[in-house]
């Protein structure tokens, strides 16, 4: 056990009790108070250690160590919405000594890799390292919604062209699937439901949604698994990240189909927008149907779409257009595609299967990182394959075990890309 655990899990544990997911902005804070304050308490704790920090206006921050060229650690602080179906406050850090395990959101993604990055970064410095380039450890706070961070980042500071981002899996991710935001408009007639809504975030998958809807003339809502609450019909599923849909329970199609509405879940579940055949070697183009409104006849669903990475975006809204519904696109992410057998993608595998005693090759991804806001970039871990997933599900949490694991490959990782 490394001698920085005990305050990592703290500071894992006091970070995640900021509540920040995306809210209205205030004065000098463009994503809501809890993300400016998340930045600031995070800043506070690498100065203390000795280091160089930098806040640009509440949009991102950074840690700085060591000089010559330019090496990135990209992380956030922003987190999902809780949702719903918590056991443990999704706010509050309780840090479980009997289970070894840290509860709270944003615990894996990303709070706890930020600050066991942090803590490698001082590891190094106690112990008398001195590396060849300057890392940046940058932390955003808008990944989750839109990457606005970035993109001020870049406007008044200059951005590493290689790096990685302790956002995803292990061994290394060499390609990440496209993303797409689609909202599409369907026009219902004769509709006799009002007040439909689910879904929090078009990235996360709707775990909750209701309508107003008399049973005399839908029916029986439990014959669709829905519930009557208080005169509304309600849908209840599992959240889990809009990348991988099937490890959640979409709460959206069981209410379609109540509201005689078949024809759209089957063309957004079944049908996939009649994409559902596309893949190569990153995998199948997955849909995940994630937010969804009323207003008057129009009904509205915002959909995840992560489409293979030798596709282009062109070529997907193409054949969507083909099917003459109206959607605008509100997120738009080109796929990131590395070389497997580049310095980069071979030192951080290497490293794994060192720490590991595995022989783990790269690996593609569904899931969007920051990796792909460098020229040469990979994201790294912490999650890894087999293990159970609770990222932006109820519940989330990271173990001891995982945060001591990741310590040792972090450090040794940043040393060996930076000696």
């Amino acid at each position: 056990m490394s001698v920085y655990t005990d305050e990592i899990k703290k500071k894992i544990s006091q970070l995640v009790r900021f509540p920040s997911y995306q809210q209205p902005p205030e004065s000098g804070m463009p994503f809501g108070a809890p993300a400016a304050e998340a930045l600031t308490y995070f800043l506070s704790l690498a100065k203390g250690m000795g280091f160089e920090t930098h806040n640009y206006d509440n949009y991102a921050g950074e840690v700085i160590f060591g000089e010559g060229e330019e090496f990135a650690v990209l992380a956030h602080l922003d987190v999902v919405p809780a949702g719903s179906g918590w056991t443990h406050e999704p706010f509050g850090g309780e840090i479980d000594r009997e289970r070894g395990r840290i509860w709270g959101r944003g615990t894996m993604d990303d709070k706890g890799p930020a600050i066991i990055m942090l803590y490698c970064l001082k590891a190094l410095k106690d112990e008398g390292f001195k590396p060849n380039r300057k890392i940046k450890l940058i932390l955003g706070c808008n990944e989750e919604t839109g990457w606005a961070c970035i993109d001020h980042y870049k406007k008044v500071t200059h951005m590493p062209e290689e790096g990685i981002s302790p956002d995803a899996d292990f061994p290394v991710i060499y390609a990440e699937k496209g993303i797409l935001h689609l909202k599409f408009e369907f026009t219902v007639k004769g509709a006799r439901f009002a007040e439909l809504a689910g879904g929090e975030r078009a990235n996360m998958v709707c775990d909750c949604c209701t309508a107003s809807a008399d049973p005399s003339v839908y029916g029986d809502p439990a014959l669709f698994g829905l519930s009557l609450e208080n005169g509304k019909a309600v849908s209840r599923g599992k959240s889990a990240h809009g990348s991988t849909p099937e490890e959640g329970e979409n709460a959206i199609e069981p209410m379609l189909r109540y509201l005689k509405l078949g024809g759209i879940a089957d063309l957004l579940f079944k049908q996939k927008l009649g994409l559902k055949d596309l893949k190569d070697e990153t995998g199948a183009l997955t849909l995940s149907p994630d937010v969804i409104k009323s207003a008057g006849d129009k009904v509205f669903i915002t959909c995840d779409m992560r489409y293979p990475a030798t596709y282009t975006e062109k070529f997907i809204l193409e054949r969507v257009s083909g099917f003459g519904i109206p959607f605008e696109v509100t997120h738009s992410q080109a796929p990131l595609y590395g070389e497997k057998d580049s310095f980069l993608i071979k030192t951080l595998c290497e490293v794994y299967n060192e720490v590991c005693g595995t022989q783990l090759q790269p690996v593609a991804i569904g899931g969007g990182t920051y990796a792909r806001a460098l020229k040469r970039g990979a994201a790294f871990g912490p999650e890894e394959a087999g293990e159970e997933s609770t990222i932006h599900q109820a519940d989330e949490y990271i173990t001891f075990e995982k945060i001591e694991k990741c310590f040792e490959i972090y450090k040794l990782a940043l040393e060996r890309l930076t000696r």
